[in-house]
């Protein structure tokens, strides 16, 4: 077990760091929210020009894309896949989440379907990955 960390540490670097963010952006919406004096469990009314609208979708979308990279990191992981790719792989979809996240809460939205389909490629790196292995 201490080799594939060692092997993998910058791959499971990437994940804590994914982790991080995720836990970041609940905790901007929890705090617009109560800025907002929104009630929890109350729906959001669907309007970009709203910032509580934007974080919490920022944060929905984070919840439809992180069981696939975790999913596949463990795949890379376990069927002893290229180290050096996965990693990269695993960077590139964090820091295109990080820059979603930053494009959504700015209402940037062509940038923010941009780093999207970058997600999207470092997810199907991942796979391919952990194919050829």
């Amino acid at each position: 077990m201490d080799a594939l960390v060692e092997i993998y540490h910058s791959s499971l670097t990437a994940m804590v760091a994914v982790g991080a963010l995720m836990l970041v952006q609940l905790l901007v919406v929890d705090v617009i929210g109560i800025k907002r004096k929104h009630t929890p469990g109350a729906p959001v009314t669907a309007d970009h020009e709203d910032a509580l609208f934007r974080v919490t979708r920022t944060v929905a979308n984070m919840n439809e894309s992180i069981a696939a990279f975790v999913l596949l990191l463990v795949y890379c992981i376990l069927s002893g896949a290229d180290a050096s790719y996965t990693a990269i792989a695993a960077w590139v979809y964090f820091g295109s989440r990080l820059a979603y996240a930053a494009c959504y809460y700015a209402d940037v939205r062509t940038l923010r379907s941009v780093v999207f389909g970058v997600s999207l490629l470092a997810l199907g790196g991942l796979l391919v990955v952990g194919l050829v292995t």
